[in-house]
């Protein structure tokens, strides 16, 4: 990869880190695909995204993960796009793309903790979020 990376807007953002824990285990499962579809269809967020930067978005963080610093550059990436208020929401999206098909991997709650820290999401809100994540997803 080249030394200029693209730039994201605060939604491509959003999306990447999806996308990140979706790719995180190797397989994008279709039940991931299908959650953040809805959440892009549905959440106020994402309200005037152009849904047609999702496959640019996507090529950019499978680019990256084929890199060796590729999380680190995804994470500046982010970091520089995101405002603070926002970071708790990309937070629980994450959380629930994770939870979304029904299994959490050791290599997602590694990333979801790698997020946590990068977003700096205080320790009591990051368990409310994952336990609201883990509550929508819960299997009958």
């Amino acid at each position: 990869m080249d030394d200029t990376l693209p730039s994201l807007s605060q939604q491509d953002a959003l999306v990447a880190l999806m996308i990140a824990v979706s790719a995180s285990h190797g397989a994008v499962e279709t039940s991931e695909l299908v959650a953040i579809q809805q959440m892009l269809n549905h959440l106020p967020v994402f309200a005037d995204y152009d849904i047609n930067r999702l496959g640019h978005v996507a090529r950019t963080v499978f680019d990256l993960f084929n890199e060796e610093d590729g999380l680190d550059a995804l994470f500046a990436l982010v970091r520089t796009a995101l405002e603070e208020r926002l970071h708790e929401t990309a937070y629980a999206l994450a959380c629930d793309v994770a939870a979304a098909d029904g299994h959490l991997y050791q290599t997602e709650l590694r990333l979801l903790e790698e997020i946590r820290e990068e977003l700096r999401i205080d320790r009591l809100h990051a368990a409310a979020i994952e336990r609201g994540a883990r509550a929508r997803h819960m299997r009958g």
